[in-house]
């Protein structure tokens, strides 16, 4: 297996929910709405991707001003993949993107929570989400 890494590599609807399902990340985004991947993919400003032959097997899909913060809101390899570091090698090439002064942000996938650290990343205590559903006061 040789795993080749794309950056800025367009990918189809398609490709990209089948990714998120064959990764963990199916389990939180809207797999089944076309039209939420289809405005995903179009605002994101940063994709890395792991290819084994034809094959996409890990995305890194990012949103950023390549100066100051990029926020990584999606980091998918598929599961008979995983362990392998294509995660990590995904985050090396975002990171490669961006200026000396950027930092990297993200939120963690449940299961995933217990690799971000081995690999570098510190929590942020202070970090806060306001759903879709809930009511600003």
């Amino acid at each position: 297996m040789s795993i080749i890494y794309k950056n800025s590599i367009r990918i189809t609807v398609e490709q990209f929910a089948d990714i998120l399902r064959r990764s963990t990340l199916a389990e939180r985004r809207p797999v089944d709405d076309h039209e939420a991947l289809e405005q995903m993919l179009a605002n994101a400003n940063l994709f890395c991707t792991a290819w084994d032959g034809e094959k996409l097997v890990g995305i890194a899909r990012s949103v950023t001003d390549f100066a100051y913060c990029c926020y990584l809101s999606d980091l998918a390899v598929d599961e008979t993949y995983q362990h392998q570091g294509i995660g990590s090698e995904l985050i090396r090439i975002t990171r490669s993107k961006l200026g000396k002064k950027a930092s990297l942000i993200l939120l963690s996938a449940p299961k995933a929570e217990a690799y971000y650290p081995k690999i570098g990343f510190e929590a942020h205590k202070s970090a806060w989400i306001l759903r879709p559903d809930a009511v600003l006061k």
